[in-house]
């Protein structure tokens, strides 16, 4: 067989090889010549792998098979620049040259350094050197791309950053007289092979054989010499008993990742292929011991591959926890395990409430406090898991803690600009809030303060208001009031949002409610009566359809009747042309049916009624028909009777006004008179 080109320092060997000035030559590789080369027109240093080929078609094969490597890209994998064929007239043979990235050190020289040591290679560059190469492999095994030739001269290190290099194909890895001449020049080169490879059978499963040798000279290199490390290699091929023993030594020498290892190789270095692992089964094992992350110096300031969190996190729930908790430092890892749960089905959630799902959300959003993206996520599943219970049963309860509402209010507070954390953490605590004793906590942890900031700095985000709305609503109702003069300050804010969306009938449902049980409280100051009798008016008129809003905006306007002789008179006095009373009948004709409305007209109507000074005005408006009619169309219930009756019996002992009282419904008219559009 024809050898391999003379290469003459500094002089390229052939016009297609031009571009480049030959630097150096490199020990001879399994397959052919490797010499260090730079670029002419760039000054870069590359690699070229001259490998010499049977004829034409042989190269032409091997050509075509490594022409998608060129497509890689991965920051772990050293990339081809460019591949050519050259022919060499002295040698009357064809090469195929492979030109990739030029890196001086290799996994092979950190080896032979601690080799001559006697040293370990300590366990922060390990695991580092580690976690990169998986990241690697189980990229091209992904793509099914195998390397076929790994070992640790292959794998170059620079700055802690490791990248495998020199991929090869099948036509020349199969090129049985090459490989025979090149074992028998130095055995040393086959020595990382898988049994099967011997005879020309690759897979992804003899890359994994390679790589256990690889991981098994760093873990030993610190007691076995190289000739030892390579008898042990070729006898493992044959029985595995050696193995044992040297993991029983690894470990009573306290080498770095012991334990890991001893788990790890013997799944990797199984004879048979078809009993050994593939690549997510060794990150699996690798990152499942915990070993990485809890030993010290454990991947600190390195991301860890998505490759190695998404092959983790492909188990069931309780398995994902795991993981989420043995890297419960690494931000990137939460988002994916929360972003993972997100997706799974919901019968392998543990509905209705997974006490423990819930428990190790919260102490990410705790320990991830300042990162948004964090707090977003995890509010996100929180959110996802509620719906999911209350879709199973509208009754479910979530167990919820002080620490869970201080931890949404902590999340607020650290990212105040963040308009769709300020919605998801309101959404969350608007359910909390209506759990036995939880308005009180939140109250005292200063929620409503955070509220009255968050309602005056985003009075036009809708979104916010509305879930602001709803989650003040969730505070008062039902709730022992803590701090009657904080819920004062609400009124104004309540006002200056529906005066900011002035047509939006969902803002006028939700500011009607809260309006309502506001007044109930007697936290809306005689100032604001009639502006917001006003707005309970004009929030009638603008969603007419909306039954709950209809009846929160009249239980709203019997509250303060009740109260205020001031509110009443504005219920009943003309404003553009149309007055509370006509816009009650108007409500009646469309609700006439319905119990629950017509019995908040009715109890507006007797609070209206015990002012004798408005009596005239329901007589004049036809609220003795009305009431007649209510009465007679709802004879069994007991309280919407009770209300009539009262109007009924008010409006039977009413007299014509006097002149006092007439100039006293006049003068309320004119102070009351048309308010100005709001703002």
């Amino acid at each position: 067989m024809a050898s391999v080109p003379a290469v003459k320092l500094g002089v390229a060997p052939h016009d297609t090889m031009e571009k480049y000035q030959i630097l150096q030559e490199l020990s001879p590789g399994a397959l052919g010549v490797n010499v260090v080369v730079k670029e002419i027109k760039t000054k870069a240093k590359y690699v070229i792998k001259q490998v010499q080929c049977i004829d034409h078609h042989h190269a032409n094969q091997a050509l075509e098979e490594l022409m998608p490597l060129l497509k890689l890209r991965h920051p772990h994998i050293s990339m081809y620049k460019e591949l050519f064929q050259m022919w060499d007239s002295e040698a009357t043979s064809m090469f195929l040259c492979l030109v990739m990235e030029y890196s001086p050190t290799s996994f092979q020289d950190i080896i032979e350094a601690k080799r001559k040591e006697k040293a370990v290679i300590d366990s922060k560059s390990l695991q580092t050197m580690l976690v990169q190469v998986l990241d690697a492999l189980e990229y091209l095994h992904h793509l099914d791309i195998l390397h076929r030739n790994l070992k640790p001269s292959n794998i170059t290190v620079s700055q802690n950053h490791c990248k495998l290099q020199d991929l090869s194909c099948h036509a020349l890895m199969t090129h049985q007289a090459k490989w025979t001449v090149r074992a028998e020049e130095d055995p040393y080169k086959k020595s990382w092979m898988a049994p099967e490879a011997l005879s020309f059978s690759f897979s992804q499963k003899s890359d994994i054989w390679s790589l256990g040798c690889i991981i098994l000279d760093l873990a030993t290199c610190s007691f076995l010499s190289g000739a030892e490390a390579m008898h042990l290699r070729k006898s493992l091929r044959q029985q595995s008993a050696g193995l044992q023993v040297l993991l029983q030594t690894m470990v009573d020498r306290q080498v770095p990742l012991a334990d890991t290892f001893s788990d790890l190789l013997p799944t990797m270095l199984q004879a048979d292929p078809s009993d050994r692992v593939l690549i997510k089964d060794v990150i699996r094992i690798t990152f499942g011991k915990g070993s990485l992350t809890s030993s010290s110096g454990a991947l600190h300031g390195s991301a860890i591959p998505e490759v190695v969190t998404s092959t983790l996190l492909e188990g069931n729930m309780a398995s994902i926890l795991e993981v989420m908790q043995m890297f419960s430092s690494r931000p990137e890892v939460q988002l994916t395990a929360m972003k993972k749960l997100m997706s799974m089905p919901e019968d392998q959630l543990g509905l209705p409430w997974p006490t423990d799902l819930v428990a190790v959300v919260v102490a990410v959003m705790e320990r991830h406090e300042r990162i948004l993206e964090v707090q977003l996520c995890a509010c996100s599943l929180l959110l996802y898991i509620l719906g999911q219970a209350l879709k199973r049963d509208v009754d479910a309860k979530a167990s919820w803690n002080s620490s869970f509402s201080a931890m949404l209010l902590s999340a607020m507070r650290n990212h105040p600009h963040s308009t769709r954390l300020i919605i998801k953490a309101y959404n969350l605590l608007t359910i909390i809030a209506s759990q036995e004793s939880a308005s009180e906590e939140l109250q005292k942890a200063g929620l409503c303060e955070l509220m009255l900031q968050h309602l005056s700095s985003f009075c036009g985000d809708r979104d916010i208001c509305l879930s602001g709305l709803s989650l003040l609503w969730a505070l008062l109702v039902d709730a022992v009031i803590m701090n009657r003069d904080i819920f004062k300050k609400f009124p104004a804010l309540v006002i200056q949002v529906l005066a900011t969306h002035p047509i939006d009938v969902d803002m006028a449902e939700a500011g009607c409610a809260v309006l309502w049980l506001l007044s109930l409280l007697g936290c809306i100051q005689e100032e604001q009566l009639e502006e917001v009798v006003a707005l309970l008016l004009r929030s009638i008129q603008l969603g007419q359809d909306r039954v709950q809003l209809v009846n929160n905006a009249y239980r709203g306007l019997a509250s303060l009747a009740k109260a205020s002789e001031l509110a009443a008179f504005r219920v009943v006095v003309l404003e553009q042309g149309c007055s509370g009373l006509s816009l009650l009948q108007e409500t009646y004709q469309l609700y006439r049916d319905d119990p629950e409305v017509v019995e908040n007209l009715c109890m507006l109507l007797a609070h209206l009624a015990t002012y004798k000074e408005i009596l005239p005005e329901l007589e004049y408006s036809g609220i003795r028909t009305l009431t007649q009619d209510i009465q007679d169309r709802f004879p069994s219930s007991l309280e919407l009777i009770s209300y009539a009756k009262e109007v009924l019996v008010s409006l039977e002992t009413a007299v014509c006004p006097s002149p006092e009282d007439g100039e006293l419904l006049s003068a309320a008219r004119d102070l009351s008179g048309d308010l100005p559009a709001p703002p």
